[in-house]
């Protein structure tokens, strides 16, 4: 291991994802324990994951978001800023979408700025 970089054990999630975690749980409408019987462990495991408490191994983890159908992505921290705007725009419900498609229009701000030079 590089000697810069030094190994440390978590002492929980990051709270921003133990936080996205939850809300997901409850935009699905699951109790803590419907989300136990899910993956195969007991709402206690559930709720120390969710409180700090635990520190779920990676594969628990990873069964953990994927059931919230969701995914863990490493990105590049340069990137970081852009990826949570994306995220941000994506959860905005006042977004631009086109109705037929359910897709944001890549050209709306294009568009937008011709129809106003007309």
């Amino acid at each position: 291991m590089l000697s810069h970089i030094r190994p440390k054990r978590l002492n929980g999630l990051p709270d921003a994802l133990r936080r996205e975690l939850i809300e997901e749980r409850h935009t699905r409408g699951w109790s803590q324990a419907e989300l136990g019987q899910r993956l195969g462990l007991p709402q206690m495991h559930i709720s120390g994951i969710e409180t700090g408490k635990i520190v779920p191994r990676f594969d628990t983890l990873l069964d953990l978001v994927r059931v919230l159908n969701r995914d863990l992505l490493m990105v590049p921290r340069a990137l970081v800023p852009a990826v949570q705007a994306l995220i941000r725009d994506h959860r905005r419900p006042d977004r631009d979408t086109n109705a037929d498609e359910g897709e944001r229009s890549l050209y709306a701000a294009e568009r937008d700025a011709e129809e106003e030079r007309r």
